[in-house]
């Protein structure tokens, strides 16, 4: 077993071998250490995503769990890029970034044309997901679940420390009808002190991808982006470095609270005004 610095996707690799402890054996930590004939050091370690266990390692574990040699290359082979700085998701896996987003002390995002996840109505991200006219009814309300369930970390004790950057683009960017715009217009509102409206007079910033970066307490900050085809993670110091200078960019370039309080003000009165229109009622 060597030790190495965790990633995200470690973390999430061990944890899913803690819940097959649990879910398969009887053991708790300590005593699976006893089963294996190991330091219960060593168990915690792998199960936190610390440090990373021979291919001999995991064989004993997962087959102490009852899962055979399918199950075990099929694990194995995720596992062989658990410590990559850099790594790949398929754009419908959230396991990873959800635990990501409930371990984190600071999250600082950057979106261009929608609305940052976690700050979504229900509403508007089923109408996001209608709007990409290829995602089945069945697969549109369980991408909705999972995103309104990733917004639990607003109920944790702790909460994380948060700035939003959202583009104008992305509050003139119509999703859904002027319902789901003016209830989500007041939700940013309600949370005006989280978040920063970068104008949409400064264009050169929206030619940026749009990131969001990861802090955490004792573990490697971790940048963050995503397209239709993947999720894409990166610990190594570059892109974290670049991730923090786009991030100063914003902060130098976005309205600060106040202003964007009265920017999404203005999106709301000014649909409600649309909605009021008595030229609309003109036959």
């Amino acid at each position: 077993m060597t030790a190495i610095i965790s990633t995200a996707y470690s973390r999430d690799l061990g944890d899913e071998l803690r819940r097959l402890r649990e879910d398969n054996t009887s053991f708790g930590g300590r005593a699976m250490a006893v089963q294996l004939g190991w330091d219960p050091s060593k168990v915690s370690n792998i199960e936190t995503g610390k440090a990373r266990p021979t291919e001999v390692d995991l064989a004993q574990y997962l087959a102490t769990c009852g899962k055979g040699i399918d199950f075990l290359q099929d694990f194995g082979n995720r596992y062989r890029h658990a410590f990559d700085l850099y790594f790949a998701q398929a754009p419908d896996n959230l396991r990873t970034l959800a635990m990501v987003e409930s371990m984190a002390r600071k999250i600082f995002a950057y979106e261009i044309l929608s609305i940052p996840g976690l700050l979504q109505t229900e509403a508007y991200a089923r109408a996001q997901f209608e709007e990409t006219g290829n995602v089945s009814p069945d697969d549109i309300e369980k991408g909705v679940k999972l995103r309104m369930l990733r917004q639990n970390i607003w109920q944790r004790p702790y909460r994380p420390e948060c700035v939003f950057y959202v583009h104008e683009l992305a509050l003139r960017m119509r999703i859904g009808d002027d319902k789901v715009m003016e209830d989500q217009y007041l939700r940013l509102l309600f949370n005006a002190h989280i978040l920063r409206v970068v104008p949409a007079t400064v264009k050169g910033i929206a030619f940026h991808s749009k990131c969001t970066l990861f802090e955490f307490g004792k573990v490697s900050p971790l940048a963050y982006t995503e397209t239709d085809l993947a999720k894409v993670f990166a610990q190594e110091e570059a892109a974290v470095a670049w991730s923090r200078k786009l991030f100063e960019r914003l902060d130098a370039v976005a309205l600060d609270e106040e202003q964007s309080r009265s920017k999404l003000a203005e999106y709301v009165s000014g649909l409600r005004e649309d909605l009021h229109d008595p030229r609309t009622d003109l036959a």
